[in-house]
């Protein structure tokens, strides 16, 4: 996996996990609905209100795909005040092939919700007849952080871990630009310029091998 040469690479504003410290932080995590949530913004990349406006209908189990078209905001703080809006852009509506951890923790998720009384398909993913709160996902991750002993990183840089997993493991730019919901190409390299700079020098290495 690529790694930064040294820390001036990775711009101040942003912060990210690496592949190790995201193992480390989900092996302390014991709750499932928790742990499908950080599933979901590890390895896709949600932003925020993009996972809280989740929904069971968003989710095909059988074709194995998960379908961002909505998001969520709330007025006056309150997760029953929420209302629903659509995404940044229009190509953030996207549907993405669930991979087979998450398909197998969504599963098991359902089978355990939908025992409760009242549960339909309109009930969300991460929360249940209401969208959970925002302030619940930023502590349950930092008490993951605490107890992994990683560092603390905000909830949107689940979203640049997610950027730096596909870069450094040879997705290509477009694919990156596609699976994270950008409207261009020229915003996914503006954003990760440094990712793919290190990328770079990797095939510039390559060359120099063969020298």
């Amino acid at each position: 996996m690529t790694k930064f040469s040294n820390a001036s690479d990775i711009p101040k504003e942003m912060m990210y996990f690496t592949y190790d410290q995201w193992k480390q932080f989900i092996s302390v995590e014991t709750n499932l609905q928790s742990k499908v949530m950080f599933e979901i913004l590890y390895y896709y990349g949600l932003r925020k209100g993009e996972l809280r406006g989740l929904t069971w209908r968003n989710v095909d189990l059988v074709n194995k795909t998960l379908f961002v078209k909505k998001q969520i905001t709330d007025r006056g703080g309150s997760v029953k005040e929420f209302q629903f809006s659509t995404p940044k852009t229009k190509s953030s509506i996207r549907t993405l092939p669930l991979n087979k951890v998450l398909l197998s923790y969504l599963k098991m998720l359902k089978n355990e919700v939908s025992k409760e009384y009242g549960f339909n398909d309109d009930y969300f993913v991460i929360g249940d007849a209401f969208p959970v709160a925002s302030n619940t996902i930023t502590s349950r991750k930092n008490r993951n952080c605490k107890l992994a002993g990683v560092p603390q990183i905000r909830i949107h840089d689940f979203r640049h871990s997610c950027a730096s997993l596909l870069v450094n493991n040879g997705a290509n730019i477009t694919v990156v630009a596609k699976y994270l919901g950008h409207t261009k190409i020229e915003e996914t390299l503006n954003t990760y310029t440094h990712l793919f700079n290190s990328t770079l020098n990797e095939v510039v290495e390559l060359i120099d091998k063969l020298e």
